[in-house]
Formats: C-alpha cells, sequence, structure tokens
C-alpha cells in the first residue's frame, strides 16, 4: 500500500472510531465540513486548490493527502496543486516548504501518469 493511501486508510479508521465512540462531536464536526463546502462562489476545484496549501502550511500529511486526491478529482492540474502549495511556503516558509515532499508523494499516487 502507498503512503498516501495509508494515510486516507488512517483517516478513515480514525473517523469510524470516533462516529462510534463520539457521535455527537464527530457527526456535528462533519456536517460543519459538509455545509462549509456548499458555498457557491468558488468551484470544487477552487475550494480544494485552497485546502492544499493550508494543509501544506499546516503540516499534515493526512490533508495533504486527503486534499490533492480531491482536487485531482475536481479537475485540478499537477501545475495548480503544485502552485497552491508554494502559497502556503510563502505564508509559512521553510517549514511548509518541507512538507511539499508528501505533496509531491500524493501527486505521485492520485495524478495518472506523474513522474
Amino acid at each position: 500500500m502507498s503512503k498516501m493511501q495509508q494515510k486516507l486508510d488512517e483517516i478513515m479508521t480514525l473517523t469510524k472510531r470516533l462516529q462510534a465512540d463520539y457521535p455527537t462531536e464527530t457527526n456535528a464536526f462533519l456536517g460543519f465540513l459538509n455545509k462549509a463546502e456548499e458555498g457557491k462562489a468558488l468551484s470544487m476545484r477552487q475550494k480544494e486548490l485552497i485546502n492544499v496549501g493550508l494543509a501544506v502550511a499546516a503540516q499534515c500529511e493526512w490533508c495533504i493527502a486527503f486534499h490533492v486526491q480531491n482536487a485531482v478529482k475536481a479537475g485540478a492540474t499537477r501545475d495548480e496543486i503544485v502552485e497552491a502549495g508554494f502559497m502556503a511556503v510563502i505564508m509559512h516558509g521553510g517549514p511548509a516548504y518541507m512538507y511539499m515532499t508528501p505533496l509531491f508523494q500524493a501527486l505521485k499516487e492520485f495524478l495518472p501518469n506523474d513522474a
């Protein structure tokens, strides 16, 4: 299993555990996520590109895997995803720069034919 797919599996495992043990809190959080994504001003591609940048800035490999995969599914290109990552580097500096590593790993796994 690939590293980024493992991160996605870990998200699912955590979510299932939290839903079983803390359904009120978990469902409130997931409901908020769904409502926040319903806005009409930005396309899902744009939202996922923003999320990619925020994931790199937050230094969250799980978030990077999740949002790079979603950005690819929403039609984002490799260059758009990398540029979103660089926007995080501008705002967050060297630590965000290093988290471009899992961003490229996620691109390799989720964007067909990416070298």
